[in-house]
Protein backbone atom coordinates (compact mmCIF):
# COMPACT_ATOMS: atom_id res chain seq x y z
CA UNK A 1 0.00 0.00 0.00
CA UNK A 2 2.87 2.38 0.70
CA UNK A 3 4.15 1.98 -2.85
CA UNK A 4 1.00 3.32 -4.48
CA UNK A 5 0.67 6.14 -1.96
CA UNK A 6 4.28 7.26 -2.31
CA UNK A 7 4.01 7.80 -6.06
CA UNK A 8 0.68 9.59 -5.69
CA UNK A 9 2.01 11.56 -2.74
CA UNK A 10 5.08 12.74 -4.64
CA UNK A 11 2.93 13.78 -7.59
CA UNK A 12 0.50 15.64 -5.30
CA UNK A 13 3.35 17.49 -3.57
CA UNK A 14 4.96 18.51 -6.87
CA UNK A 15 1.65 19.48 -8.45
CA UNK A 16 0.49 21.31 -5.31
CA UNK A 17 3.66 23.39 -5.10
CA UNK A 18 3.51 24.27 -8.79
CA UNK A 19 -0.22 25.09 -8.79
CA UNK A 20 0.08 27.20 -5.65
CA UNK A 21 3.08 29.17 -6.90
CA UNK A 22 1.89 29.80 -10.44
CA UNK A 23 -1.69 30.36 -9.30
CA UNK A 24 -0.82 33.09 -6.79
CA UNK A 25 1.73 34.75 -9.08
CA UNK A 26 -0.82 35.01 -11.90
CA UNK A 27 -3.93 35.81 -9.82
CA UNK A 28 -2.16 38.71 -8.09
CA UNK A 29 -0.68 39.81 -11.45
CA UNK A 30 2.72 40.09 -9.79
CA UNK A 31 4.84 42.33 -12.06
CA UNK A 32 2.46 41.76 -14.96
CA UNK A 33 2.54 37.94 -14.76
CA UNK A 34 -1.12 37.58 -15.79
CA UNK A 35 -0.59 39.70 -18.90
CA UNK A 36 2.60 37.79 -19.78
CA UNK A 37 0.88 34.43 -19.26
CA UNK A 38 -2.06 35.59 -21.38
CA UNK A 39 0.28 36.77 -24.14
CA UNK A 40 2.22 33.49 -24.08
CA UNK A 41 -0.92 31.36 -24.12
CA UNK A 42 -2.67 33.44 -26.78
CA UNK A 43 0.22 32.73 -29.16
CA UNK A 44 -0.84 29.07 -29.19
CA UNK A 45 -4.59 29.72 -28.85
CA UNK A 46 -6.77 29.91 -31.92
CA UNK A 47 -8.66 33.17 -32.21
CA UNK A 48 -11.71 34.36 -34.09
CA UNK A 49 -11.47 35.82 -37.61
CA UNK A 50 -10.60 39.28 -36.31
CA UNK A 51 -7.45 38.00 -34.60
CA UNK A 52 -8.79 38.86 -31.15
CA UNK A 53 -8.09 36.27 -28.43
CA UNK A 54 -11.21 34.46 -27.20
CA UNK A 55 -10.41 35.02 -23.53
CA UNK A 56 -8.98 37.98 -21.71
CA UNK A 57 -6.57 38.53 -18.85
CA UNK A 58 -9.46 38.48 -16.37
CA UNK A 59 -10.37 34.92 -17.36
CA UNK A 60 -6.72 33.87 -16.97
CA UNK A 61 -6.70 35.35 -13.46
CA UNK A 62 -9.92 33.54 -12.51
CA UNK A 63 -8.50 30.19 -13.65
CA UNK A 64 -5.25 30.97 -11.81
CA UNK A 65 -7.34 31.65 -8.69
CA UNK A 66 -8.75 28.12 -8.87
CA UNK A 67 -5.21 26.75 -9.07
CA UNK A 68 -4.13 28.99 -6.18
CA UNK A 69 -6.92 27.56 -4.01
CA UNK A 70 -6.65 23.90 -5.06
CA UNK A 71 -2.83 23.81 -5.00
CA UNK A 72 -2.42 23.99 -1.20
CA UNK A 73 -5.05 21.25 -0.79
CA UNK A 74 -3.10 18.97 -3.17
CA UNK A 75 0.15 19.86 -1.39
CA UNK A 76 -1.19 19.01 2.07
CA UNK A 77 -2.84 15.85 0.74
CA UNK A 78 0.45 14.73 -0.81
CA UNK A 79 2.40 15.46 2.36
CA UNK A 80 -0.10 13.43 4.38
CA UNK A 81 0.21 10.52 1.94
CA UNK A 82 3.99 10.66 2.19
CA UNK A 83 3.73 10.80 5.99
CA UNK A 84 1.83 7.50 6.04
CA UNK A 85 4.57 5.55 4.34
CA UNK A 86 8.10 5.79 3.11
CA UNK A 87 9.07 6.64 -0.42
CA UNK A 88 10.40 3.80 -2.53
CA UNK A 89 11.87 5.07 -5.76
CA UNK A 90 10.53 2.23 -7.88
CA UNK A 91 10.62 2.63 -11.62
CA UNK A 92 7.91 2.77 -14.23
CA UNK A 93 7.51 -0.11 -16.63
CA UNK A 94 9.95 -0.05 -19.54
CA UNK A 95 8.95 2.42 -22.23
CA UNK A 96 8.78 0.85 -25.72
CA UNK A 97 11.46 2.10 -28.11
CA UNK A 98 8.99 3.72 -30.55
CA UNK A 99 7.46 5.74 -27.70
CA UNK A 100 10.93 6.77 -26.51
CA UNK A 101 11.80 7.96 -30.04
CA UNK A 102 8.54 9.94 -30.27
CA UNK A 103 9.26 11.53 -26.86
CA UNK A 104 12.77 12.49 -28.01
CA UNK A 105 11.45 14.04 -31.25
CA UNK A 106 8.80 16.01 -29.35
CA UNK A 107 11.49 17.22 -26.94
CA UNK A 108 13.77 18.37 -29.76
CA UNK A 109 10.91 20.20 -31.50
CA UNK A 110 9.95 21.98 -28.27
CA UNK A 111 13.55 22.98 -27.60
CA UNK A 112 13.84 24.37 -31.11
CA UNK A 113 10.55 26.30 -30.73
CA UNK A 114 11.57 27.74 -27.35
CA UNK A 115 15.13 28.67 -28.36
CA UNK A 116 14.63 29.97 -31.92
CA UNK A 117 14.96 33.75 -32.35
CA UNK A 118 11.25 34.40 -31.66
CA UNK A 119 10.98 31.72 -28.97
CA UNK A 120 10.06 32.29 -25.36
CA UNK A 121 13.33 31.13 -23.78
CA UNK A 122 15.48 32.99 -26.32
CA UNK A 123 13.64 36.23 -25.56
CA UNK A 124 14.08 35.65 -21.84
CA UNK A 125 17.78 34.93 -22.35
CA UNK A 126 18.34 38.01 -24.52
CA UNK A 127 16.42 40.38 -22.26
CA UNK A 128 17.30 38.97 -18.85
CA UNK A 129 20.00 39.38 -16.27
CA UNK A 130 21.92 36.64 -14.48
CA UNK A 131 18.98 35.18 -12.55
CA UNK A 132 16.66 35.07 -15.58
CA UNK A 133 19.37 33.53 -17.75
CA UNK A 134 20.06 30.90 -15.11
CA UNK A 135 16.31 30.17 -14.96
CA UNK A 136 16.21 29.64 -18.75
CA UNK A 137 19.05 27.13 -18.45
CA UNK A 138 17.29 25.32 -15.59
CA UNK A 139 14.02 25.16 -17.56
CA UNK A 140 15.90 23.72 -20.54
CA UNK A 141 17.83 21.14 -18.50
CA UNK A 142 14.70 20.17 -16.55
CA UNK A 143 12.74 19.70 -19.77
CA UNK A 144 15.41 17.42 -21.23
CA UNK A 145 15.84 15.59 -17.94
CA UNK A 146 12.08 15.16 -17.47
CA UNK A 147 11.76 13.30 -20.75
CA UNK A 148 14.93 11.28 -20.14
CA UNK A 149 13.79 10.14 -16.68
CA UNK A 150 10.34 9.33 -18.07
CA UNK A 151 11.88 7.07 -20.71
CA UNK A 152 14.31 5.57 -18.18
CA UNK A 153 11.46 4.89 -15.74
CA UNK A 154 12.63 7.01 -12.79
CA UNK A 155 9.49 8.60 -11.30
CA UNK A 156 11.14 10.33 -8.32
CA UNK A 157 13.79 11.99 -10.50
CA UNK A 158 11.13 12.86 -13.08
CA UNK A 159 8.93 14.60 -10.49
CA UNK A 160 11.96 16.39 -9.00
CA UNK A 161 12.91 17.73 -12.44
CA UNK A 162 9.31 18.77 -13.09
CA UNK A 163 9.31 20.67 -9.79
CA UNK A 164 12.70 22.26 -10.53
CA UNK A 165 11.61 23.32 -14.02
CA UNK A 166 8.35 24.69 -12.64
CA UNK A 167 10.20 26.73 -10.02
CA UNK A 168 12.49 28.17 -12.69
CA UNK A 169 9.42 28.92 -14.83
CA UNK A 170 7.92 30.84 -11.91
CA UNK A 171 11.04 33.02 -11.93
CA UNK A 172 10.47 33.77 -15.63
CA UNK A 173 6.69 34.34 -15.46
CA UNK A 174 6.74 37.79 -13.83
CA UNK A 175 8.27 40.54 -15.92
CA UNK A 176 11.76 41.65 -14.94
CA UNK A 177 11.88 44.34 -12.29
CA UNK A 178 11.68 47.81 -13.85
CA UNK A 179 15.07 49.36 -14.13
CA UNK A 180 17.51 51.07 -16.44
CA UNK A 181 17.91 47.89 -18.57
CA UNK A 182 14.20 47.70 -19.39
CA UNK A 183 13.16 51.32 -19.57
CA UNK A 184 10.92 51.01 -16.52
CA UNK A 185 8.18 49.18 -18.40
CA UNK A 186 6.76 45.69 -18.22
CA UNK A 187 7.72 43.50 -21.18
CA UNK A 188 5.23 41.14 -22.72
CA UNK A 189 6.06 38.61 -25.40
CA UNK A 190 4.97 39.55 -28.95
Amino acid sequence: MANGNSAGGLFSVAWGLWATGVGWIVVTDFRGAARRFHALSSRSESSDKGGTPRVGVGFVRVVAGAFALVGPVALVSGLLELGRGHVRPEGFPRVPVPLAVVAAVIGVVHLWMFWRSSGWLRQEWDGGGGVRRAATVVVTVAGIGFQATLVLGRPVAMLALWLLGGAAGMVLLPAPAPGPDHGGEVRTPP
